[in-house]
């Protein structure tokens, strides 16, 4: 029987990483660049990836790697979903690094693993694992065309390009063109992408490469908003045990108790749901199922979560200064993201043999 429980060793890698983010990424702060022009965090980045080796978690050790599983990958992002930490440990530890494992660039590989070259792969955030993806065109070997909704593009050193004639090439984040695209989750800005004549190094067949990422990311998704859904979670019974009226405090009132114990229940499950993602795409076991099971449950989990944090903590969750509307919308962008929760259940469906009539 498969066991969803945490190691000892993921513990660990758990309290390593919530301890680096306490104290290198306050929720001040990381308001603080949403309204600049670089909502990137570079230090706390290099404090993940070259301090912790956070970045090669998926590698192989000969490679300059890590060599753990997506196991190790989902308890980081869980603890980057609690934090909403602005770095593009999702698009380019867990994203690009599939499609590269996919392809076998090993030089690619290492590279990304000492997270001194951030990759994105440059397909459209919203694009599921079970949904057709753009493609540029090539044209005397150089690639020609636009890419919408590429997510941490501004920050990657290099693009992993879908091309029409069915491979996947490696471009150079300086040969192309981007323009910012506005978008919800500032966190995690978006990004057009236009080559034109832009020359690019086929890495191996886009079909498989660009499958497998996604399908990844679409399970180690539902940890990171875990991680949200948590945080909503825990500080909303915090501040409800602090918030007195009527001198006694806001959480000992019985509606509110209900509300809360519905969220508990469907934070569990949603615990439940994203360590299967997690352990099913370490072992290769049911993962296609896994996936579109935890995706399915966790955006409305976790937009939920969410939504009660920012109503039950009054007037305070409306304003700028407190955290919780980064956590809103960071659950609404995410639950677009890779495939949203309906195209999940109709994948889901299809792959158990139970469509509608």
């Amino acid at each position: 029987m498969t066991d969803l429980l945490y190691s000892e060793e993921e513990d660990a890698l758990r309290a390593a990483v919530r301890d680096l983010l306490t104290d290198h990424c306050a929720a001040a702060g990381v308001i603080t660049r949403t309204e600049s022009d670089a909502p990137h965090d570079r230090a706390l980045w290099k404090s993940l990836t070259e301090g912790m080796g956070l970045a090669g978690l998926l590698v192989p050790e000969e490679l300059g790697g890590q060599g753990a599983s997506h196991r190790e990958a989902a308890v980081v992002l869980e603890e980057l979903g609690r934090a909403v930490a602005p770095v593009p440990y999702l698009t380019s530890a867990v994203v690009a690094t599939e499609a590269l494992l996919a392809c076998g660039d090993d030089e690619l590989l290492g590279q990304l693993a000492s997270g001194r070259t951030i990759g994105a792969l440059a397909v459209g955030l919203h694009t599921g694992p079970d949904a057709d993806f753009q493609a540029v065109r090539v044209e005397n070997g150089t690639l020609h065309g636009e890419l919408t909704g590429i997510a941490d593009a501004a920050v990657a050193d290099v693009l992993l390009v879908p091309a029409a004639d069915g491979g996947l090439y490696a471009v150079a984040a300086d040969a192309v063109t981007l323009t910012p695209q506005l978008s919800l989750d500032l966190t995690r800005p978006l990004a057009t992408v236009r080559l034109e004549g832009a020359p690019g190094r086929r890495l191996g067949d886009a079909g498989p490469a660009v499958r497998r990422a996604l399908r990844a990311a679409a399970g180690l998704l539902a940890s990171e908003q875990l991680g949200v859904a948590d945080w909503a979670l825990t500080e909303t019974v915090r501040y409800l045990k602090e918030r007195r009226q009527f001198n006694r405090p806001v959480g000992g009132f019985q509606a509110l108790k209900h509300r809360l114990a519905q969220l508990w229940l469907e934070t569990v499950n949603l615990r439940a749901a994203a360590r299967a993602a997690a352990d099913a795409l370490a072992t290769g076991e049911d993962t296609d199922v896994t996936v579109a099971v935890a995706q399915a449950y966790a955006a409305p989990v976790a937009v939920h979560a969410a939504e009660e944090a920012l109503q039950l903590h009054g007037g305070i969750g409306m304003t700028w200064e407190h955290p919780v509307h980064l956590y809103l919308k960071r659950a609404k962008a995410d639950s677009i993201a890779y495939g949203t929760a309906g195209a999940h259940r109709e994948a889901l469906a299809a792959r158990v043999g139970l469509q509608a009539p």
